[in-house]
């Protein structure tokens, strides 16, 4: 859908991932001379033109918790199919429920749906339609782009096939240090699972990832990384349906009272976060990874938000960057997730991330900066972290001087964030602060559940 791949929070990274994943399926069918048609225009041109050659009775899809165009467009859709009397038959997907009416009764729901026996298709027996013997349908066969169609090394490829080998070898092998290395920006690589696109564009269910993990679980001598896995499926979805049920999380602020809170747009500032380029080596190392492989992992996704939206003191609805980036973008954890690290819910806690402190404890030997930073590669692991220090005959002998071969911090660290945390916290302890954030809990949150687990 053009108007949906040259929407803000959207990237030729995520709709070359999507086509791999239909490449992947049409591999499997092959055998079968069986394939899945490709067509690149409007939603709704598709179907018109659909409905003018067959006699479409139902349509089938999964539901999705998309951003607002793609709302729109589904409400668009859904008002057409009506007037054809098409049936729409949409399927939960990841445990997400909509029109959810009771939130503590969620977590029940969510095991439930985890635990229902799932099944596989029969490929051979899968029933298909050939168009080409009716129809070549060029006003919808638009081709593709061929940065879309060309696979991109840097990034992990698309494909429920690939999807498997993840979770197999995370399961088997890699699981046993995921705890151990979850927070380090360089191990995570291979430490996480890295299932996070596969599930976010479904290349597999995660009915199925929690089905395989427990079942390995019972055997495993790896329990507690195991363990900490499956709470963090749980986490995925818990966040979508924060989304689902209240979407607003895309374009508002979730506390209406951080409404009156202004951030001037600072262009230089969101550029060089952007390039990594503020002179700060963890930060600027994790947003060219970001750029270049679609990934980096939790806490440094947390950081780097963490210096946007304080030490830079940027709007959190500037940050449609990052949604471009992420390969594993899903807008019911990016939203959800960018407010409560910008502290505008009004009932997390507020954690503003030192990059400094980080960089010491999660790559004490700079091996992450100096790959993503080759700038600084000669560096000493001693003063990597803040280069700016070096003496002028220091930076003569490493080869780096700041301000042209790597610049100086754009902001000074500590100062934006006593900045920020004043104010922040000042907001904290207004009336209409405390009275959205009761709203928030008594709809997102499951008081019951929490103090159980």
């Amino acid at each position: 859908m053009p108007s949906v791949m040259i929407h803000h929070d959207s990237d030729v990274r995520h709709w070359r991932f999507v086509h791999e994943s239909l490449q992947d399926l049409n591999k499997q069918l092959a055998p079968f001379n069986k394939h899945i048609e490709i067509f690149h225009d409007e939603a709704m041109r598709v179907f018109e033109e659909l409905a003018l050659n067959f006699n479409i009775q139902t349509v089938f899809s999964s539901q999705e918790s998309g951003n607002l165009l793609t709302y729109e467009r589904d409400m668009h859709i859904s008002e057409f199919f009506h007037s054809r009397n098409i049936q729409w038959n949409e399927f939960q997907t990841n445990g997400v429920v909509r029109r959810l009416k009771s939130r503590p009764q969620w977590p029940k729901m969510w095991e439930e749906t985890m635990r229902t026996p799932s099944f596989n298709i029969q490929l051979d027996s899968l029933q298909v339609f050939n168009f080409n013997q009716e129809k070549n349908f060029h006003s919808i066969r638009n081709s593709l782009p061929k940065e879309i169609t060309e696979r991109n090394p840097n990034f992990q490829p698309g494909g429920e096939s690939w999807a498997w080998k993840y979770l197999k070898n995370f399961i088997a092998e890699r699981s046993v240090n995921y705890s151990k290395h979850i927070s380090s920006p360089s191990l995570s690589r291979k430490g996480c699972s890295r299932l996070s696109p596969y599930l976010a564009y479904g290349n597999i269910s995660m009915r199925a990832v929690y089905q395989f993990t427990v079942q390995h679980y019972q055997i495993s001598t790896n329990k507690r990384a195991l363990s900490n896995f499956i709470s963090r499926l749980h986490w995925h979805c818990h966040f979508i349906q924060k989304f689902e049920t209240e979407c607003r999380y895309e374009i508002e602020n979730i506390n209406r009272a951080y409404n009156v809170l202004v951030k001037p747009k600072n262009e230089v500032y969101i550029k060089a976060w952007q390039n990594g380029m503020t002179g700060v080596p963890l930060v600027d190392a994790c947003m060219r990874c970001l750029k270049e492989t679609g990934y980096i992992n939790f806490r440094m996704r947390a950081m780097v938000v963490s210096f946007f939206v304080f030490n830079l003191w940027q709007d959190w609805r500037d940050l449609h960057f990052l949604a471009r980036m992420f390969l594993d973008y899903e807008p019911g954890i990016h939203y959800p997730q960018l407010q409560m690290q910008s502290g505008t819910t009004g009932i997390n806690t507020i954690r503003i991330y030192n990059p400094i402190k980080n960089s010491e404890s999660h790559d004490a030997e700079g091996v992450f900066i100096k790959q993503w930073i080759p700038e600084l590669r000669n560096i000493p692991s001693s003063i990597i972290h803040e280069p700016h220090k070096l003496s002028a005959i220091e930076q003569e002998m490493y080869g780096c001087v700041i301000g042209k071969d790597y610049p100086a911090p754009i902001v000074d660290v500590e100062e934006s964030r006593k900045h920020a945390s004043d104010i922040v916290w000042s907001f904290r302890k207004e009336d209409e602060v405390k009275i959205e954030g009761k709203r928030i809990l008594k709809k997102h949150v499951s008081r019951t559940n929490s103090k159980r687990k």
